[in-house]
């Protein structure tokens, strides 16, 4: 059983897709359930299914164990269990079968177990709303998933991952100017990994060119570039006019190389020619 904990937005489901995918049950289904997306009356009967009869319209359906069988089975949101599912779910990681609602005999089921929260189940079992005994079924490995923002090397990365694979949607060739890439690498991206790739989405779909800018980008981006005009202004006191513009052209062209495959990529982001890139870099020793 493996216990994936991190932040909405960082990436628990693919980080659980991963682990199937190298596991010796990749050739077996692999399954997800967000136990917070429906009422627990219901995700009782999609976990463990339903026999004919068990209540009115009732009919013979496999739960999410069975279905399961010989693969993995992802549970995201597991704090969110109410106690009485809880203590089901416990028999059936421990005694590797499963009863239908209604049904009078269990049936065998051979899967893996992951789960996801972005909740302290540490402090639920302190509080007990989640039982100790399941907290360590579920536990045999926990992989911690950091935020984006701590881990800013991966910022523009994926910035680039999202911007072709929607380039590649929308049959568009949109870059991102070095001052976006400059905010991007500074905000504190809140909603993490799927809010980086909302905000790439909605950029290509709202600028009416190839170079995105600030305004094709949310208003927590304007405040920050607002922000940092008034932190350079101020780091700038007691600098030549010409001082200070090297310093902001050093800055630029660090972020567009650091953000671009070639140096002909970056001088097009910053909107120069690749000579004139060339002479600034030996001009600044970058």
């Amino acid at each position: 059983s493996v216990l994936v904990v991190g932040e909405t937005g960082t990436g628990k489901e693919l980080v659980a897709q991963s682990i199937h995918s190298h596991s010796n049950r990749s050739d077996g289904p692999f399954l997800s359930q967000n136990c917070a997306a429906i009422p627990s009356t219901l995700l009782e009967s999609i976990l463990f299914g339903t026999t004919r009869g068990s209540y009115t319209q009732a009919e013979d359906r496999p739960g999410l164990f069975e279905l399961a069988n010989h693969g993995t089975l992802f549970l995201d949101e597991i704090g969110e269990l109410p106690l009485d599912i809880q203590a089901k779910l416990l028999q059936v990681i421990q005694n590797k079968e499963v009863r239908a609602i209604g049904a009078v005999s269990p049936t065998p089921v051979d899967f893996r177990i992951i789960c996801a929260t972005n909740r302290d189940l540490r402090q639920m079992v302190e509080d007990h709303t989640f039982r100790l005994d399941l907290y360590h079924r579920l536990n045999a490995v926990e992989l911690n998933i950091p935020p984006l923002r701590e881990r800013r090397d991966d910022i523009l990365p994926l910035a680039t991952f999202f911007l072709n694979h929607f380039n590649e949607q929308n049959h568009t060739n949109k870059y991102l100017t070095a001052s976006v890439l400059h905010l991007f690498a500074n905000y504190s991206w809140p909603g993490n990994v799927r809010e980086l790739q909302h905000v790439i989405e909605g950029a290509v779909a709202l600028c009416p060119n190839d170079a995105i800018t600030l305004d094709q980008l949310p208003m927590e981006f304007h405040i920050l570039g607002q922000k940092a005009l008034l932190t350079s202004a101020s780091h700038a006191d007691g600098l030549t006019l010409k001082q200070a513009v090297e310093q902001l052209e050093t800055q630029m062209i660090e972020t567009a190389l650091q953000s671009s495959s070639s140096a002909a990529e970056a001088a097009e982001k910053l909107g120069i020619d690749a000579s004139t890139l060339s002479k600034k870099r030996k001009r600044y020793g970058l």
